[in-house]
């Protein structure tokens, strides 16, 4: 089935009368057939109880396509690269406006609503119209993109709403062995190509980096999909002679630039703070490790990682273009901190106290994590800027243990419940399913409406 999409914008001066109109056909990306096309782990399976949400979602969430999978829209301030592989976008074009498929009831000016009585199921296809007031959606369009009915409510999150972005898609409870459940929480890096996940964990005075093959995109011939057929690939083993954290207060993240990084402090409520930090390549092993004194900084700490009867791990901490980012002890800020250089340390400012929750919602779990350049706490995002947007902060899963790991629109995950392991599917619901450039970028103020009519046509 071919997809066309066509758009008209509206823009009604409330003063005038006077109609600015904008029209444009849009290009399709990959966005519904990953979703439709792709079984990561099985997902699409159903196997009873431990997969019941899988079916459930699909048929209360997603299905049929319109108004769900494509239910909803997003208009950016700057063109957007026009690419079928482009499905989100980065922090420096992050949506103006956005709509779903439903009336708007919040107090989010950034959102408009789905009209009532226009628009809906045509002989070939769906029309949708959205309707902004004069309040509503204000600033510079200059590309459009359609999106899911979740993605539509607030993007990556706003101060009405973040946790639709991430829809929950599977659930398995795992009843595995200690050695399988270490290397999944302690999981940094996926390679959903190749089936591949790479665990790094401190003992003693080394490091280990293990690399073990699951069945992600494909299955051989004596394998499960419940992770419990995990098999180790590649062992590397790093003796320390610097980064010698406690048994507990440690973690290792995927810097995305190359390496791998592991941090240890216990946390400061004043003073200066001592972060153990390490280096390590994905490539050829080679690392550097260092001990930086951090004067008058009052951090929390980094990470946590505890396995005794069942595991207990919190990870509090972020690496993005050389720099770390780590919660400041008062939760009112977070450091950054360049890698390269100790001395370069900026305390950003949120504007307020956070609830100092992980996104599970809780006091354990993930706290900190980075999805394309936007780094994303419970109740703030970092921009690639250092900007900070306050969200209302919310549950976003439970129990979520290790960082997102990320494959075209959707995230992977392990997290645990005493002595049950979970893994879950998320879809990252503000994915671009359609991209539409206008020919010139429109601004629409306080003494405008806007009505968007959007037509979907589908043939053999």
């Amino acid at each position: 089935m071919k997809l066309k999409g066509s758009m008209k914008i509206e823009l009604t001066d409330v003063n005038t009368g006077e109609v600015t109109t904008v029209e444009h056909d849009n290009m399709m990306t990959d966005a519904i057939n990953n979703i439709l096309g792709l079984n990561l782990l099985g997902t699409l399976y159903y196997f009873g109880s431990t997969y019941s949400n899988t079916l459930n979602g699909w048929l209360t969430n997603l299905l049929p396509i319109c108004p769900n999978l494509i239910g909803g829209i997003l208009l950016f301030p700057n063109t957007l690269t026009e690419d079928s592989g482009n499905l989100y976008p980065t922090s420096e074009n992050l949506p103006v406006a956005y709509a779903s498929n439903d009336v708007n009831s919040s107090t989010d000016l950034q959102r408009g609503s789905l009209s009532q009585t226009e628009g809906g199921a045509t002989d070939d296809g769906y029309q949708f119209v959205w309707e902004f007031t004069n309040t509503q959606g204000n600033g510079t369009i200059a590309a459009v993109a359609l999106t899911s009915s979740f993605g539509g409510v607030g993007g990556y999150g706003s101060i009405a709403d973040d946790s639709s972005a991430f829809l929950l898609m599977s659930t398995l409870n795992q009843s595995l062995d200690d050695d399988i459940t270490k290397l999944l929480f302690n999981a940094v890096e996926v390679d959903f190509e190749n089936d591949t996940v790479v665990s790094i964990a401190f003992s003693s005075s080394a490091v280990t980096i293990t690399k073990f093959r699951i069945p992600i995109l494909s299955i051989g011939l004596k394998e499960k999909i419940d992770d419990s057929t995990a098999t180790v690939t590649e062992t590397h083993t790093i003796t320390c002679t610097t980064f010698l954290p406690s048994s507990t207060y440690h973690t290792f993240v995927d810097g995305h630039d190359g390496y791998w990084y592991g941090f240890s402090n216990s946390g400061n409520s004043s003073g200066s703070a001592t972060l153990l930090w390490i280096k390590i390549s994905k490539t050829d092993y080679t690392y550097t490790e260092a001990s930086f004194t951090l004067s008058n900084a009052a951090m929390t700490y980094a990470g946590y990682r505890s396995y005794s009867s069942y595991p207990s791990y919190r990870n509090k901490c972020v690496v993005r273009d050389g720099y770390v980012y780590i919660p400041s002890y008062d939760a009112a800020g977070v450091y950054k901190i360049n890698l390269s250089n100790s001395a370069d340390v900026t305390l950003i400012s949120l504007g307020y106290t956070s609830a100092g929750y992980s996104l599970s919602g809780g006091s354990y779990g993930l706290f900190l994590d980075r999805i394309e350049d936007v780094i994303i706490g419970y109740d703030f995002q970092i921009l690639a800027d250092d900007t900070v947007i306050q969200t209302v902060g919310s549950k976003r899963f439970e129990y979520s243990g290790t960082p997102m790991f990320r494959y075209k629109n959707f995230l992977l995950f392990w997290g645990g419940e005493y002595s049950i392991t979970k893994r879950y599917l998320a879809l990252l619901t503000p994915y671009m399913a359609t991209i539409n450039n206008l020919d010139t970028a429109v601004v629409k103020t306080s003494d405008m409406t806007m009505k968007i009519t959007y037509t979907l046509t589908e043939s053999v």
